[in-house]
Formats: C-alpha cells, structure tokens, sequence
C-alpha cells in the first residue's frame, strides 16, 4: 500500500482494508460548539447520526486544541500540549506505520486539515485529507455507520517539532524575510467585518489568501497544478520556506498550508496563535483594508 500524504479520494480510502488506516471524523460547527459533555456540539452530533464506518471522533476543541491556555495569549484555538495529544492517538488505538485519514464536513475541510498539520508537527506522515470530505463520501454511495465508535487503546509518546513548524509573536515581528499569508475571508482580512474576534484588520505586511481560493466548485481541492501556479504568484521571489500562515485561531490556516504542501510548495510555517492571538496585545499594530502595495 502506498502511503497517502497530503488527499486522499473517497475510492482509495473505501479500498483500505480496515486494519490498515485509521479514519477520523472532525466535523465541527464554530457557531455551535457545544459547552459541555452533555452539551456536545454540532459536529459530534452530525457524527452519532452518520459517519465513515470506523471513524473515530475528534474535537477541535478538546482534542485538537487546549481551550484551557486562551487566556496565554495563544489563540481562540491554542495548540493541544505533546502529553495531551499523544493521549488522544493513544485513546484512538493509532500505531506507528498506519495510514490517517481525517475528514470533516463542506466547510473545506478545516478542522481536518487542523488534524493534518498537528500529525506533521508530531512527525507522523502518513496522514491524508479526505478530499471533499464527508459529503463526497456520501455522493458517492459509499457506506455509512451511527454511534460512537471505540478502538483498544496503544501506548503512545509523541514530541512536537515546534522550532520546524511552529512561529510564535516574537518570531513572527523579528523575521524580516518571512511571507505573512491570511487564510480568512477578504472581509475580515480588510476589517470591514469582524463576527468572532474583538478587532477587526489583518498582522502589518499580511496577504490574503481565503482558504476557500483552494477549492472546486465541488468541494474538492484543486489541482496540485493549480494550485502550484496560484501559490506561485503570490510568493513571487520567496520561497516556500519563507511563507508563514495565519487566519483567526490557528485552524484555517493550516488549509493554506495542506494546499501548499499538495501543490509541492513544502516547508511552510504556521503563525499558531495567528489573528485571536495577535489582537490580545492591543499595543500590536493592526492594519485594514487592501494588502500591501
């Protein structure tokens, strides 16, 4: 089986054999995250009702981040701790050699794609996107399964690889040669509107690039051709390596980056705490309007 690391289409994740990939359902809803265990959110009710069989459930918020470090500056999304994380692959029985596969719903693949960037900063590679996530599993005839699903648990001791992936606010104002790279949508990047944050702008020196720019009428991602040009144009004289992605908390931006590193672009960076996390320092410039000249 050759390993998938960026997507994966629905007919090469439905040829797996079930004991050789690991599948993990991220749907979530960002105006209803559920507050409680009782109270779950949106996402892991849609996952009760219907997911790919063997899915397990993942949660932006308790497994994908740590909502108790918002207070540190870190983001409305801060990152999971290395502990924490490894006792999540351990809960979902993951072992070293198999095949990741996460999906969420037609958002573009977010939360997903958040799950992808957090396995590349614990070096696992073998981690792929479902390409047009649950519902083209579900255009596409294929089986689903109700419940919960539960996997026998496997020790599992995990380091992130902060310095390689990860740039924090003092990094971020002191690398004069980094490409800053906003995957939210034009309107907030501009400040025109701001539904989630308590400033609207973007980081001085900032491009936008919406996320939704990655994307097919479909759904699914374009292709790797594509999106190499599109990139391409926007990093001018930089290289890959220079690029550093941002959104509103850390988790559109990784789209950003799954796309770079489909279309070939690799060695990207993300800004974790990105705009949440920027903006709760109010002596932070913000700019608004158009990008840079």
């Amino acid at each position: 089986m050759t390993l998938k690391t960026t997507l994966i289409d629905v007919d090469e994740l439905a040829a797996l054999a079930p004991d050789d990939v690991l599948i993990v359902d991220c749907r979530y809803d960002l105006m209803a995250p559920g507050s409680s265990a009782r109270d779950v959110g949106k996402g892991e009710r849609d996952y009760r009702e219907g997911h790919i069989p063997g899915a397990v459930y993942a949660s932006l918020d308790t497994d994908l981040s740590d909502l108790s470090r918002k207070g540190e500056g870190l983001g409305r999304h801060p990152l999971p701790l290395e502990k924490a994380f490894s006792e999540t692959l351990s809960r979902w029985g993951w072992r070293d050699g198999t095949q990741i596969v996460c999906y969420d719903a037609a958002n573009g693949s977010l939360a997903a794609a958040r799950l992808w960037w957090l396995l590349k900063l614990a070096s696992i590679r073998d981690v792929a996107v479902l390409d047009g996530g649950y519902p083209a599993w579900v255009r596409a005839g294929k089986p689903v399964e109700s419940g919960d699903v539960h996997r026998t648990p496997r020790p599992v001791s995990l380091h992130f690889d902060a310095d390689r992936y990860i740039v924090d606010h003092a990094a971020l104002r002191s690398d004069p040669n980094r490409l800053l790279v906003d995957a939210r949508a034009t309107p907030r990047y501009r400040g025109e509107v701001e539904p989630i944050d308590p400033v609207g702008g973007h980081v001085p020196g900032a491009f936008s690039r919406p996320f939704s720019e990655n994307l097919r009428e479909d759904g699914r991602f374009k292709r790797p051709d594509e999106l190499r040009k599109e990139f391409e144009a926007l990093l001018g004289t930089h290289a890959p390596q220079d690029v550093v992605h941002m959104c509103g908390s850390g988790v559109t931006a990784c789209h950003n980056l799954l796309a770079m590193e489909h279309a070939g672009l690799t060695g990207s960076r993300l800004y974790a705490p990105s705009w949440s996390g920027w903006v709760s320092d109010a002596s932070r410039p913000v700019a608004k309007g158009a990008e840079p000249g």
